[in-house]
């Protein structure tokens, strides 16, 4: 039972940086109609600007304060991904504004190879270290109810309560502020947003800046335990199948998927792994996903859109 509770436990801890991750398509889709391949591109592309600049900062101000380093290496990023933001809507976006889905999907794959190289050219192709200070040593925790406890890893426990905490800060963005009101309402129509006057150029800006912080967080907390280097492109996409299972245009939905993609990525792992060869964690998701698109395309959570002829 201990063990049992100890995969589970390490399951909902990665689910919820698949939760994370997968708002950032959530917030995208919902405001702007967009599908965004390039969020992993992105994780990537913030994660190795603070991973260099952590490492650049010392050398030119000769300073040796690691967290002061990491602190402004993570301002300096999240400026960053404000400009990559302005210049997405500016460049792309806003030029394809009443063209088809498919065509906005399109774009978003060309940013994708964009920022890969943008990435490559600024910063490097190597694999970077990122120490933020996280504690990696495992502990063991209900000692007294279970023989031996339950083993839990720090850092894991740590950056799953970051996550956390920024969905929930998200969630009460978009439900208590006037910002957060104007995304909703560019999200349920975006001609009538438009009909009474709110820029959709705007909106757009402030959406990517909010997906972008949501991947420079993701793309810290991952770094920080595997290491900065292309891998975290294919990691972060590794959270599709919880946009597809909670829904596209859910937040709730984002959040329940991620949880419950990191309980199945897990549980596959340990107890379906060793009857057919191990690697299941890497493709059972993905069927887990396909299962729910057969009987319900939109998603547990997700809005069923009708075509009225």
């Amino acid at each position: 039972m201990g063990y049992f509770l100890e995969t589970l436990l390490g399951g909902l801890l990665t689910g919820m940086l698949y939760a994370l991750v997968a708002l950032g398509f959530v917030l995208i889709f919902k405001t702007s109609g967009v599908f965004n391949l390039a969020q992993g591109a992105t994780v990537l592309f913030a994660a190795l600007a603070v991973a260099r600049f952590a490492e650049w900062l010392p050398r030119w101000f000769g300073f040796d304060s690691l967290a002061l380093a990491n602190l402004l290496a993570f301002l300096i990023a999240g400026a960053l991904m404000f400009v990559v933001a302005w210049l997405v809507e500016r460049l792309v976006l806003r030029h394809l504004l009443k063209q088809e889905g498919a065509t906005l999907l399109m774009a978003t794959l060309g940013i994708t190879y964009f920022l890969d190289g943008a990435g490559q050219a600024l910063f490097g192709s190597g694999i970077y270290t990122l120490d933020v200070g996280m504690p990696k040593e495992p502990i063991f925790v209900l000692q007294s109810t279970f023989q031996g406890g339950i083993l839990v890893n720090q850092e894991d426990l740590i950056a799953a309560l970051i996550a956390a905490t920024l969905v929930a800060l998200l969630t009460l963005f978009f439900q208590k502020t006037a910002t957060g009101r104007t995304l909703r309402a560019v999200a349920d129509d975006h001609q009538a947003a438009q009909s009474i006057g709110i820029p959709l150029g705007r909106i757009w800006v402030i959406v990517w800046c909010v997906a972008g912080v949501v991947a420079l967080v993701a793309g810290v907390i991952w770094g920080s335990k595997t290491g900065v280097g292309f891998s975290l492109t294919t990691m972060a996409l590794r959270a599709l199948p919880a946009v597809i299972l909670g829904g596209l245009t859910s937040v709730p939905g984002a959040i329940i998927g991620g949880l419950i993609i990191g309980l199945g990525e897990k549980l596959s792992q340990v107890y379906v792994g060793p009857l057919v060869g191990g690697g299941i964690e890497i493709w059972f998701t993905y069927m887990l996903a396909l299962v729910v698109l057969l009987f319900r395309p939109q998603g547990l959570f997700g809005e069923k859109i009708i075509d009225r002829v």
